[in-house]
């Protein structure tokens, strides 16, 4: 087992890419700490990992909140005794609305999750890997995040800011035995359209005018691969990288 008694945090872990991680992560033997807004949802994967002999809590927690932020990484150490692994993969969309049109509110709300909450779960748990003197970090960021209009301005802004998070990160720690790294997934299968209601017709028009290049959907079981793979020693010399996991979308 790859991540044999480790501790992981997972957010955003009650469906889709966090729930494909979660399960992953406790059937490679962590014990994982599911969180997510959804409790009931949150505990559907927790009844999973069990389910397979696994180990894992739900934790509800918002993390556009540095209150429950903090709740979360205390509960991971105060249950488990420590944490090894964040996986900051909580995400909402923009209804891919275009700068011209775009609201302080809105922008203020996609940057509250998509950037400032894995900002604050890192540097709540950045003191613990310190003490440790090692300790892995993954931001679930997007291809938004690598190019210029896959979504509206301000996902695709906060998620080329976890981009430069996670380099940042990546490259200042390097030397305290701490990775940070980060994956960009193209389209999967998930339900973060969830997030969107009434999505500008402009923008949208122009931020899926790629769309046909795409070869295919991928699933968050195979988005989930690559975040074992970040989480574990079989990645010991990769730091401050993002992986793009897209199908070969972003290659044309």
């Amino acid at each position: 087992m790859k991540l044999q008694g480790k501790v992981a945090v997972v957010t955003g872990a009650a469906s889709g890419m966090g729930k494909a991680i979660a399960k992953l992560y406790a059937a490679e033997g962590a014990k994982v700490i599911v969180s997510d807004l959804n409790l009931e949802a949150a505990n559907v994967t927790v009844d999973d990992i069990q389910a397979s002999g696994g180990e894992a809590i739900a934790v509800v927690a918002n993390v556009a909140q540095e209150v429950d932020i903090q709740n979360l990484i205390d509960t991971a150490v105060s249950t488990y005794g420590t944490l090894d692994i964040l996986v900051n993969n909580a995400g909402i969309m923009d209804n891919f609305v275009p700068a011209a049109d775009l609201t302080d509110e809105l922008w203020n709300k996609v940057f509250a999750v998509n950037a400032t909450g894995p900002m604050r779960a890192i540097r709540k748990a950045l003191p613990i890997f310190l003490e440790k003197g090692n300790g892995v970090i993954i931001n679930v960021a997007s291809i938004g995040g690598l190019m210029g209009s896959r979504a509206g301005a301000a996902y695709t802004a906060a998620k080329h800011a976890v981009v430069g998070l996670t380099k940042n990160v990546g490259f200042q720690y390097a030397l305290k035995g701490i990775r940070c790294n980060a994956i960009a997934p193209g389209g999967v299968n998930t339900n973060i359209g969830t997030t969107m209601n009434q999505p500008d017709e402009f923008g949208m028009a122009r931020a899926t005018a790629g769309a046909s290049s795409n070869p295919r959907t991928g699933e968050p079981e195979e988005i989930a691969k690559v975040a074992l793979f970040l989480a574990s020693d079989d990645s010991s010399f990769v730091n401050g990288e993002v992986i793009t996991a897209d199908g070969g979308w972003t290659a044309y």
